[in-house]
């Protein structure tokens, strides 16, 4: 988290969202990937949502959060592939 200050308000904490790495995404289970493509798709969600209202403030944030869904089914068909083979 980080400390910024708000246009002359109270310093507010920000959580800053980072891409995700894919090193670290093979670290977990399968579960748990499935619950954080859940939650990065309900985030796409809103940002479709935020951009088709006019209130989204990054655009940039929905190529990061498609890719980073890229990223974990990417990597949860990489352990399916690997279960199949064993």
């Amino acid at each position: 988290m980080t400390l910024r200050q708000m246009s002359g308000g109270p310093l507010v904490f920000s959580e800053r969202k980072r891409r995700m790495n894919a090193a670290e995404l093979r670290d977990k289970t399968p579960d748990q990937l499935r619950e954080q493509l859940l939650a990065l798709k309900k985030e796409q969600f809103n940002l479709r949502f935020q951009a088709a209202t006019g209130q989204l403030e990054n655009p940039a944030r929905i190529r990061l959060v498609r890719r980073d869904v890229a990223r974990v089914r990417t990597v949860l068909n990489q352990k399916a592939a690997q279960a199949a083979a064993d």
